[in-house]
């Protein structure tokens, strides 16, 4: 879409010619933006509720600081897999940056004032932190409250048992395990509450890089439970925070404009 059919799309709504919803419609297939090595997919955030986050393993430092300049400040970025020395590239050219070593993460922006649900990120092991940060700061930088229990697995039950509580409050939990991958089951056996369950690669040899937990996790006698690939927290905590603000959103009145 140019820029004449964007006016006349434009004049068409305050005219009263075209819906709201027909306006949004037709706004969802706006163009993106070309820096030849990226395509920016600049209208990710209208129509999937989260712009689009880089994915920086294989990219050059400057590829991935080029991207990060186009998108930001129009948007928050949430830039993942990123190599030690990028991120202090990163610390050094934006001091709004919040850093990650250990989940090689970074997010450049604001996370927003107004929250909406709430999104608990529980991991079996201090180990799988890394991963379960990513699931944390996506969320929260799509508008949701996040509380993290770390360090309940299976081992000792008791301590994630003491936790139930607060777990069946959340509206949706993200569950983060390796070894044998069983936290997420057990959780999604104990609580009402939606389970998002991330396998890892932590784990001696027969974990296989993940693969022993992620098929624990596909494997579940838990209903209500969703398994995303090894290692993506990210992917997690997106899925987390969508269903929450699609929900929320669907409640707020007047927000249905057929």
């Amino acid at each position: 879409m140019d820029e004449k059919q964007l006016n006349r799309l434009l004049t068409s709504l305050r005219d009263g010619d075209v819906s709201v919803s027909e306006a949004k419609k037709q706004l969802r297939r706006l163009p993106f933006q070309d820096l030849d090595h990226t395509k920016i997919d600049t209208h990710r955030r209208l129509r999937r509720g989260a712009p689009e986050a880089i994915y920086c393993e294989g990219k050059t430092e400057g590829q991935v600081i080029e991207i990060i300049r186009e998108m930001y400040p129009e948007e928050n970025v949430i830039a993942t897999r990123v190599d030690r020395e990028t991120l202090e590239k990163l610390e050094d050219e934006y001091n709004e940056a919040k850093l990650y070593p250990e989940s090689k993460l970074a997010f450049i922006g604001t996370y927003p004032e107004d929250v909406r649900g709430e999104v608990v990120v529980v991991t079996a092991g201090t180990s799988d932190i890394p991963v379960a940060r990513e699931s944390e700061v996506t969320a929260r930088s799509m508008g949701v409250q996040v509380e993290t229990i770390f360090d309940v697995g299976v081992s000792g039950l008791h301590r994630v048992l003491s936790f139930r509580e607060k777990i069946d409050q959340a509206d949706v939990a993200v569950v983060v395990a390796g070894m044998e991958g069983a936290l997420p089951s057990v959780v999604a056996g104990l609580v009402s509450t939606p389970v998002v369950a991330v396998p890892t690669d932590i784990g001696y040899g027969a974990n296989l890089d993940g693969l022993a937990a992620l098929l624990t996790m596909l494997n579940s006698c838990s209903p209500g439970m969703a398994v995303v690939n090894i290692g993506d927290g990210y992917g997690a905590g997106y899925f987390a925070a969508a269903l929450i603000n699609k929900v929320k959103t669907s409640e707020e009145p007047g927000t249905n404009d057929e």
